[in-house]
This record gives structure tokens, C-alpha cells and sequence, in this order.
């Protein structure tokens, strides 16, 4: 698969990732006044915002025909 995830948004993917990822934990800590529920929910959006950061590519976006990588790039990088 073709990489569809810009600059831009991978590293508000990372912001995103790392926040909820340090939610999680807090929560887990009961450092959080958050539901018990909100700590494995908050995990999977932090490992899942990661990954598509790592990666470069974002299934949602393949689906939706969305891409944020600059055109000049063809896709790839």
C-alpha cells in the first residue's frame, strides 16, 4: 500500500498518539478521573495514531481515497 499520510499529519498523529497514550496510563494509575473503560480505549487510539505515523499510511484514508502526502511525492516516501 502506497504511503497517504503527509508530514504535517504524521506528527499531529504522534501529538495525538502520545497524549492519548499518556491518558491511558494516568488512567490506569488512577492518576486520571477517568471511567475504567477510557484506559484500553485510549490505548488502541494511541497505538493506532502511532502506527500510522511509523508507517506513512493509514487504512481509513486508502477507503476514503484521502491523501496528505504532497503530490510531488507520487505517494511514496
Amino acid at each position: 500500500m502506497d504511503q497517504n499520510v503527509g508530514a504535517t499529519d504524521k506528527r499531529v498523529r504522534t501529538a495525538v498518539g502520545a497524549v492519548a497514550g499518556l491518558a491511558s496510563i494516568a488512567t490506569l494509575a488512577n492518576a486520571a478521573p477517568l471511567p475504567a473503560l477510557a484506559a484500553p480505549v485510549l490505548g488502541v487510539v494511541a497505538l493506532a495514531m502511532l502506527a500510522t505515523a511509523a508507517t506513512g499510511t493509514c487504512g481509513l484514508y486508502a477507503l476514503f481515497g484521502v491523501d496528505t502526502c504532497p503530490a510531488d511525492a507520487g505517494g511514496s516516501r
